[in-house]
C-alpha cells in the first residue's frame, strides 16, 4: 500500500467517503454501528463500503476477542491512504507508513479506548436522531482536543451544540465510564465556574454516567455542592436527546433543548463569537452531518 496512486483514489470516493474521513481525523475512532446509524440505512450496505474503503487503504480497523466468546465490534479508524488525504486537505504533513501504523498501535492500545468510544456514541446518538426529526440538528461536535483550544479553562471530553425546538443549547460532556471516585467529577466542577466568571458562555455540564445508581450518588453530591454552574445527570442506556437529564435543581428531568443556557458576550476568552458575530456551527470544520443524512434517506 505504500506505492498507492491517491488521484487513483479519487474517484472511488464519495460525498459521503469524504465526510466520514474528516470524522476519524478529528475523532479518531468509529464503530460499525456508529458509522452505520451516522450515514447507512441498512447495516450491510455499510458493512460492504467500509470493506471497499478499508481495501483501498482509506479506513483501517481492529478489534479484539471478548473473554467470554465472540468478539468486539470493528473499530474503524483513517487508513494510510486517507490520512494522507486529509493531511493534504488540511495543509499538514503527510504520515509516513511508518508513523501512522504507530498511532493506530497507539489507538488500539490505550487505556482510554473503550471511553472515547462512549464519548463518541453520545454524540452519534444525537447525530442520529437528526436523520428522522427535522426540526433537531446537532451544529456542533468538538472533541476534547478542540473543546480544550478553544475554551482553554476546562477540559471536558467534548462539547456540543444542539438544536431542538427553534433554539441552540450549547453544553460540555463529562463521560464517566465508573472509573472514578465520585469526588473527584465534582472537583471538575470549579473550572467551569472560573470559565463563565472569565466571560465564557454559561454552558450546563452534562454527566453521563454508566448505571442508575451512580447517577443518583452523583446527584446527591451535586445537590450538596450547590455549584455555580448547571449540572444535569443521565446514563449510558438511554436517548440523550431525550427528557432524560436530571437537574437536582429543578428536581425533574428535562431534555437538552429544555435546559437554560447563555451563549456569552462577545470576549476573547469565548469562541462563540467570530468577529463581532455569534458563530454556533462548528467553525473548525463544517460536518454537514444533518444535510448529508437528509438528502441519504
Amino acid at each position: 500500500m505504500a506505492n498507492f496512486n491517491m488521484l487513483g483514489i479519487l474517484p472511488h470516493l464519495t460525498d459521503r467517503d469524504r465526510l466520514l474521513i474528516r470524522l476519524l481525523d478529528r475523532h479518531q475512532v468509529l464503530t460499525t454501528g456508529q458509522i452505520h446509524r451516522l450515514f447507512f440505512n441498512a447495516v450491510r450496505t455499510c458493512q460492504i463500503r467500509l470493506a471497499a474503503l478499508r481495501k483501498l487503504g482509506i479506513l483501517d480497523a481492529f478489534r479484539y476477542a471478548r473473554l467470554d466468546g465472540g468478539s468486539d465490534p470493528w473499530h474503524w479508524t483513517l487508513g494510510l491512504a486517507g490520512a494522507r488525504w486529509q493531511a493534504a486537505a488540511t495543509g499538514r504533513a503527510s504520515p509516513t507508513e511508518r508513523s501512522h501504523r504507530e498511532r493506530i498501535l497507539r489507538l488500539s492500545a490505550t487505556s482510554t479506548l473503550t471511553h472515547r468510544v462512549m464519548t463518541n456514541e453520545f454524540f452519534v446518538r444525537l447525530a442520529a436522531r437528526t436523520r428522522q426529526d427535522s426540526a433537531t440538528e446537532l451544529l456542533r461536535w468538538w472533541p476534547e482536543n478542540d473543546t480544550l483550544a478553544r475554551f482553554l479553562a476546562i477540559r471536558p471530553d467534548g462539547h456540543g451544540v444542539w438544536h431542538d425546538d427553534r433554539r441552540a443549547v450549547g453544553f460540555f460532556l463529562e463521560t464517566d465510564m465508573g472509573t472514578e471516585n465520585l469526588p473527584r467529577l465534582i472537583n471538575k466542577l470549579p473550572a467551569y465556574e472560573q470559565m463563565i466568571r472569565m466571560g465564557g458562555p454559561v454552558y450546563p455540564v452534562l454527566f453521563w454516567l454508566p448505571n442508575v445508581r451512580r447517577e443518583r450518588h452523583l446527584a446527591k453530591l451535586v445537590a450538596n455542592a450547590k455549584p455555580g454552574v448547571q449540572v444535569l445527570t443521565s446514563t449510558h442506556d438511554l436517548d440523550p436527546a431525550e427528557r432524560v437529564w436530571w437537574s437536582a435543581a429543578t428536581q425533574r428531568r428535562l431534555r437538552i433543548a429544555d435546559i437554560d443556557c447563555d451563549h456569552g458576550l462577545d470576549h476573547i476568552r469565548n469562541p462563540n463569537w467570530v468577529d463581532g458575530v455569534l458563530d454556533l456551527s462548528d467553525q473548525v470544520e463544517e460536518q454537514h452531518l444533518s444535510r448529508l443524512n437528509r438528502s441519504d434517506r
